[in-house]
This record gives C-alpha cells, structure tokens and sequence, in this order.
C-alpha cells in the first residue's frame, strides 16, 4: 500500500507540476515566471503532505523532535544537515510541510532525465550539480568552480519566492567505507564541504532569515534506513533536532577570492560538525535507552 501510494501520488502530483512548468517554458516573462513557480510550489506542498503520509500508513511512526520549529512559510531559511539516508529528505519534507517555506534540494544532474521526477524538479528550480573527478578537473581545470556557478544562479531564482535552501555539506550519503576513505574527524559524519554553503550565504545571506542546523539518527536496525524501511513499516522512530542559528556578517563573504574569510569559514563549518557529531552521540543515547525499556 506505501509503495502504491508513494508511486501515484508522485506520478500525479509530478505530472502537474511538469504541466505547469510548460507554461513556465512558453512564457520567459519574470511576472510570469514568478507566478507558476508559486503555482508549482503549491502543488510541491500537497506532494510534501503527501509523503508525510508514508510514516503513518504502515506504522503508526514515533516523532522525536527537539528545538526549534516556530517558523513561518513566508520566510527564507538555510538549512545545514547531515546526510544519512534518502529517508532524510522525506524527513525534512515532513518537518516543512506546515512549518517553514518550501525545500530546494542540490541534486546530481542524473536525477535531471529521470521522467517526472527530474522534470518536475528542474520545473521547480532545483539546482542539478555535476560532479568532476580530480583526474578531469587535471585535462580541464576551466571546469572548476561550476557547480560555484549554478549554486549563484539557483540563488538569484529563490529571491523571488520563499524558500528554504537545503545543504547536505557532507555531499554524500554517510556510510562507514566513505568515512575511512575520507578519514573523517568526525564518529558519525563525514567532513563538511563549505563551498556551497558559503555561496549560499553570499547569495542570499541577507536575505535568509536563520539558518535551520538539522541533525537527523535513527535507531537500531534502520540506522542508515532505505526507501523500503520506510516503504514497509520497519522504519517506527525518527530523531530530530533543530537548532536556529543566526545569521552573522562574519558569516557572509567572497569565499572564492578571499582567503582569510575562507579559513573563517571553513573552522566556523567545522566547529558546526564537531557539534552536530555530539549531538548524535546524544540522540544515539537516547535511542539506547529507548531499546533497553522495550
């Protein structure tokens, strides 16, 4: 039943999307485009509800919340987040659905020619990133700083509707293969990438009304869960905490060209993952004891 609802609703809800974006297509006029975007995101915010619903349909799912989610859908928010599973982003789109403007995700530019899915993303302005491999960056350093380029662009389209921009700084699902290639610092992260984040705030920086620092764990079995423990039940607790950072100016600069504001940036990222590490040590915790007293 998960599985059929998830497929229709995201066949249905995406296909009015794309339908919407044809109009946005047609037209290239700003006031135009303005309007079908809000359009789109409606439709985006009925898909939200719509997935929010697969927590509940199998298994009647445990919310663990801490912090802050007294937000509003008008505003425009940055949020920093560690990346365990896909699950996560039918998490985050759970916590926006009432709370706050709408996701835009990063995504790899393969998701593009995925049918529905990717058109409908592109309809919503999701920025799609290529990755370059050190060896073609090597033939082709022209190429560097792209992904620079489209983070820029993307930003200058959500000036016009509220948005919540989600980063998931570590650039990859967590797993801990990756954690030892990396050779990361960090129990339960992999190192965070600050460019993104940092274009962000160079972007948009005053414009963003906080940046949403979102921890996400999950217990026992499902610690890194895929799509089918959600999709079948297995999935029963999820641990959120929320933290609501402010925006400083010491936190908005030229990362590109400035090197002491780059170092700046850098051990102000990494201090945040230090922290986020120490949270999930905290929620992990609690997950413990919460096995030992079922």
């Amino acid at each position: 039943m998960n599985l059929s609802w998830a497929i229709a609703t995201t066949l249905i809800i995406g296909a009015g999307v794309v339908f919407v974006g044809i109009f946005k297509l047609l037209l290239p006029v700003k006031s135009a485009q303005v309007f079908f975007s809000y359009l789109a995101n409606g439709l985006f915010r009925l898909w939200a509800y719509a997935m929010s619903l697969l927590f509940q349909l199998a298994q009647p799912m445990q919310w663990h919340i801490e912090g802050d989610l007294q937000l509003h859908p008008k505003g425009w928010y940055l949020i920093l987040a560690n990346h365990r599973s896909w699950v996560d982003v039918f998490v985050l789109m759970h916590l926006a659905r009432r709370n706050m403007p709408m996701p835009r995700f990063f995504l790899k530019r393969q998701l593009l020619w995925i049918p529905i899915v990717g058109w409908g993303c592109w309809v919503l302005d999701m920025p799609f990133m290529r990755r370059y491999s050190k060896e073609t960056l090597l033939k082709k350093p022209h190429l560097a700083g792209r992904d620079i380029e489209t983070t820029a662009r993307s930003c200058e389209k959500f000036r016009y509707i509220p948005t919540t921009v989600v980063n998931f700084c570590e650039g990859t699902r967590f797993t801990p293969a990756k954690q030892q290639l990396k050779k990361s610092p960090y129990r339960y992260l992999l190192p965070p990438k600050a460019g993104g984040t940092a274009f962000s705030l160079q972007t948009m920086g005053r414009q963003f009304e906080a940046i949403l620092d979102i921890t996400i764990a999950y217990p026992g079995k499902t610690d890194r869960p895929v799509l089918w423990h959600l999709l079948s039940g297995q999935l029963r607790n999820v641990y959120v905490d929320v933290r609501t950072l402010p925006i400083t100016e010491d936190l908005i600069g030229d990362y590109n060209n400035d090197d002491a504001f780059k170092k700046h940036f850098q051990k102000w990222l990494n201090l945040r993952w230090h922290e986020k590490d120490a949270t999930l040590e905290r929620l992990r915790a609690k997950i413990n004891a919460s096995d030992q007293l079922r």
